[in-house]
């Protein structure tokens, strides 16, 4: 068995950037594939990286910020429009349910003007949204097992960091979090964890061309700096820290300034995410 990691979209935010997409990652295993949040284009990103819509087994949503989850719906429209057959799961927060049933009656038309000229399944039947409001095993198959941990992102409560457990490889996607103790103890001896950073000097260079005090303070309160991720991986024990979902997603600061702030306390490897990285 080989586990791959692919970062479809490492930018954070929802506004789309020129360098980086929206967030999401795909963890492929034995040619099965499981995505863990859906930025905006990331069917597209899926198909960039070569990798088969139609090879989809689940799909998880960290939370509803629409950077997260623009694309939820899309994805499995997509996906079906690529001859996706099967039931996929999806797991995420509340309202999982009420979001999937309000998208399915958008595409009403679309969807039966397909099933009854193209012969395609009904679109209903291949969506299976499972809501998450604990910590916990959340989904599990012949090649993974998911498991949800409730983060810190204020002042959303519903907030899960995913870990990705396969027969050869632990993953961790941390969502977005300020620095969370229960995500150190559901990343402990993984593998590679995928973590968010933010450059607070850039931030604040940002928020003070928009005069965004209230953004600067939600930034502060609900995300991690890129100087503490490093001490939380190492807490953590993890053989590998990817920094991912960057805030500011701004092409003007080098790869090396993220991996030396991140680098600082911790031995293992750093590596500082781009989209379509395979890992």
């Amino acid at each position: 068995m080989t586990t791959q990691l692919i970062l479809l979209g490492t930018a954070g935010g929802p506004a789309p950037k020129r360098t980086r997409s929206a967030p999401a990652q795909a963890i492929v295993v034995n040619g099965a594939t499981y995505v863990i949040d859906c930025g905006n284009g990331v069917a597209r990103q899926l198909v960039h990286a070569g990798i088969p819509l139609d090879s989809l087994r689940a799909v998880g949503i960290t939370h509803h910020h629409s950077d997260h989850n623009a694309d939820y719906g899309n994805l499995y429209l997509l996906a079906w429009a690529a001859n996706l057959e099967r039931q996929v799961p999806a797991f995420g927060p509340p309202p999982l349910a009420d979001m999937t049933r309000h998208f399915l009656a958008m595409n009403r038309f679309d969807i039966d003007t397909r099933v009854g000229d193209e012969g395609l399944p009904p679109l209903d039947e291949l969506l299976d949204p499972h809501e998450v409001a604990a910590d916990g095993v959340v989904f599990e198959d012949e090649n993974a097992r998911i498991t949800a941990a409730r983060v810190d992102h204020p002042p959303i409560v519903d907030a899960f960091a995913y870990r990705v457990d396969t027969a050869d490889r632990s993953i961790v996607i941390s969502g977005d979090t300020a620095p969370c103790e229960n995500l150190v103890r559901l990343a402990a001896g993984a593998d590679v964890l995928v973590h968010e950073v933010m450059y607070v000097p850039a931030v604040d260079a940002m928020v003070s061309r928009y005069n965004g005090t209230t953004l600067r303070d939600h930034l502060l309160a609900s995300h991690t700096s890129v100087e503490r991720v490093g001490a939380l991986a190492k807490e953590a024990g993890v053989g590998t820290l990817v920094l991912s979902h960057f805030v500011p997603a701004d092409a003007d600061i080098a790869d090396e300034v993220w991996r030396e702030h991140a680098a600082a306390g911790f031995d293992g490897e750093v590596v500082a995410g781009k989209d379509l990285l395979r890992l």
